[in-house]
């Protein structure tokens, strides 16, 4: 990568770090289709970042259509405006943005996916409880369902965040948004053994006595979303279970349940981290749609014989 388009793509990775605080993960994602799009520019002689025209934005456009979907070409180009705009911002030897009026392909929009309240309470009976690695488990998953974690909010819990006496978890979400979100009684069940039991046990195994993360993997060590995805994997096999499910599923039923259940899709909202209420009121749809579903299988049909 030439001298000047990497000081540029560093100056902007350190402000999403910086004053942003995005995670790790985030930040990578940015990185990458960062720096796809300089490899074009320079593969191509287009020349720097600050120096790309409108016609060069098309031409880079229409080079990602061979292989990617619309879902990753629209993440891929935000991310471009985004970067372009913090220059834009700042006046730092930018005046213009090259994707500002582009045209990106539309992107079919699905429902997000979730799990029936027995389907939810099938997979926790299947967790075994009797050694310490499992009740950790089965406190993770209940959390990420019974108080909407995301997965990435969840690995970095510190032990401070946890008000057990008050079932309450104040949860570093998006963008440096904190929010307070309740645990149920069962949860506070299970984090009241894990912090007293599991957790100190899988702490001896680390050479870090005074780490703080809540989570800790069978090494002593820091649990990572990675991680969590792999034990969800471990527990669908070990039970035979046909569900096909990523952890963010449980964030998903966590809504929709909610919703089906009455509470005020503002309240799901606040509980949830969105910070607009079009985000959250895409769980409405999903709940109409199970409420049609569920009447179906139950609804006698009309060609029964009178």
């Amino acid at each position: 990568m030439k001298e000047k388009n990497s000081e540029f793509l560093n100056d902007f990775l350190n402000y999403l770090k910086v004053e942003k605080r995005y995670s790790d993960n985030t930040i990578l994602a940015y990185r990458n289709d960062i720096e796809h799009y300089i490899s074009f520019l320079e593969r191509e002689d287009f020349g720097y970042f600050n120096e790309a025209s409108s016609q060069v934005a098309e031409w880079y456009l229409a080079s990602l259509y061979d292989t990617y979907t619309p879902k990753s070409i629209q993440r891929k180009i935000s991310s471009l405006k985004t970067m372009y705009n913090y220059f834009l911002n700042q006046k730092k030897e930018i005046d213009f943005s090259p994707f500002f009026d582009i045209t990106l392909p539309k992107v079919e929009k699905r429902l997000p996916k979730f799990i029936y309240e027995n389907e939810i309470d099938e997979f926790f009976s299947s967790i075994d409880t009797s050694n310490e690695l499992g009740k950790r488990d089965k406190l993770i998953f209940n959390l990420l369902y019974s108080s909407g974690l995301r997965v990435s909010e969840l690995t970095s819990l510190r032990i401070k965040d946890v008000n057990i006496n008050d079932r309450v978890i104040s949860v570093h979400g998006k963008g440096s948004k904190d929010r307070l979100v309740p645990m149920s009684i069962d949860t506070q069940e299970l984090f009241l053994e894990y912090l007293s039991l599991s957790r100190p046990h899988l702490l001896k195994k680390s050479d870090n006595l005074d780490n703080d993360i809540v989570f800790l993997n069978f090494k002593g060590t820091s649990l990572t979303s990675r991680g969590v995805r792999d034990i969800l994997n471990r527990l669908i096999e070990d039970s035979s279970s046909n569900l096909r499910i990523s952890p963010h599923t449980f964030r998903h039923s966590f809504a929709t349940h909610l919703l089906n259940n009455g509470m005020d899709v503002r309240m799901v909202q606040e509980l949830l981290g969105h910070s607009n209420l079009s985000t959250t009121q895409i769980y409405t749809k999903v709940s109409k749609e199970a409420l049609i579903k569920e009447y179906e299988k139950a609804f006698p049909k009309g060609d029964k014989k009178k």
